[in-house]
């Protein structure tokens, strides 16, 4: 039997809700839809810049919460644990698309960008870098991305990062010393010796 494709495809009711997670699990699960969807989304653009990325990873995260028996309680601070399930989600997604794509060693990449004299090439020259530090960022050790993240992109101070990874601010500090010079290397190399 071959299908119509004229026709509508069926609608699909809510499904049920595990025998195990109290009835109010729901409404909690979608409350922190609500209040928290919108931080998951813009963390997630800012890692990946693209908009249906971001949510996916949005979809992702509230998908794997409402698998949870536990759903409604992800901690005493569902805000801190939905920013860092954004940043570890849209990394995840970097990281697959690099693997994807397969990677080019350094030394075989082309030599040095073509010069740019309008502003439409300016514009492109920003969007290659910005593709290009999407990634580095990706290659980065998870850790070391998560604190670069939310450092550079989300513009946490290192103690409300320490306070988020469960770390101290020293050692977030650390963290992002290496990943910025890191990054810096690689962007440079990439560029041609100019950045």
């Amino acid at each position: 039997m071959v299908d119509d494709p004229t026709k509508e495809a069926p609608v699909i009711s809510a499904l049920p809700a595990p025998k195990t997670r109290p009835p109010d699990a729901p409404d909690a699960l979608e409350r922190l839809f609500v209040e928290h969807g919108p931080l998951v989304f813009r963390t997630a653009f800012r890692v990946t810049g693209n908009a249906v990325d971001a949510e996916d990873v949005l979809q992702t995260v509230f998908l794997r919460l409402a698998a949870r028996p536990d759903a409604a309680s992800i901690g005493p601070e569902p805000r801190a644990y939905l920013h860092r399930a954004a940043v570890n989600g849209a990394l995840d997604l970097v990281r697959s698309r690099l693997s994807a794509a397969g990677t080019t060693p350094l030394e075989e990449r082309g030599a040095e960008p073509p010069a740019r004299d309008t502003p439409a090439d300016e514009a492109l020259a920003a969007r290659e870098l910005r593709g290009r530090l999407r990634q580095a960022i990706g290659r980065l050790a998870p850790r070391v991305a998560e604190v670069f993240v939310l450092r550079a992109l989300e513009d946490l101070p290192n103690r409300e990062i320490a306070r988020l990874l469960d770390s101290s601010a020293a050692v977030v500090a650390v963290q992002y010393f290496r990943a910025r010079t890191q990054l810096k290397k690689e962007l440079t190399a990439t560029a041609g010796g100019q950045l």
